[in-house]
């Protein structure tokens, strides 16, 4: 009965944009050799396709937080800060979708402090990690069948600890929908 007074929404962010692309403009390598042909436009479109493209990025309400104040997975296998990330292309009547999620590496551990960039630590064995990851993951499954895993965490300094905890969860929890990647950011900045 109070459904009238409830209003859905999301924490989130949407933009919405259209796309003109004219395939018939070449680079300037291709309008100054001498061997290129003049070549006839190919799109489908008479001139100018347009593609629709949306952004839309929704933000759990399970573990919202500050950063350094909420890291890691609850006992449900909520991570800390996750969000889900969709891209949507819209062209020739046909719309694709892709999804991006990200959130905190699904283990027990929480950075104390307020100085800039504290100290990880764990916060429960490996034994304890283990059902929550693996309910952080099933519902991912659920939800997205399967999935490539990238660790952004520094591999060798003060988040290896993290690192090491978040591949040895994937290596327990050994599920051929997933694929684990190790990046190292760090390394590429």
């Amino acid at each position: 009965e109070v459904d009238f007074w409830i209003i859905p929404i999301i924490q989130g962010f949407v933009q919405i944009e259209e796309l003109v692309v004219n395939y018939s403009e070449s680079s300037d390598d291709d309008k100054s050799s001498p061997e290129t042909p003049p070549q006839e436009s190919t799109c489908v479109d008479d001139i100018h396709p347009t593609f629709l493209v949306a952004l839309i990025s929704r933000r759990s309400r399970h573990r919202a937080g500050m950063r350094y104040k909420r890291r890691g997975v609850d006992k449900n296998g909520n991570v800390a800060n996750y969000v889900e990330t969709e891209q949507l292309i819209h062209v020739h009547n046909h719309t694709l979708s892709y999804i991006q999620t990200r959130g905190s590496v699904p283990v027990f551990w929480s950075q104390v402090g307020y100085r800039y960039n504290p100290r990880p630590r764990l916060d429960k064995s490996e034994n304890e990690t283990v059902s929550c990851f693996r309910a952080h993951f099933e519902e991912q499954l659920k939800n997205y069948k399967k999935q490539v895993i990238i660790n952004l965490v520094d591999q060798t300094g003060r988040e290896k600890i993290i690192g090491d905890a978040y591949l040895k969860q994937v290596l327990l929890y050994n599920n051929a929908n997933l694929t684990y990647v190790s990046f190292d950011f760090h390394e590429h900045w």
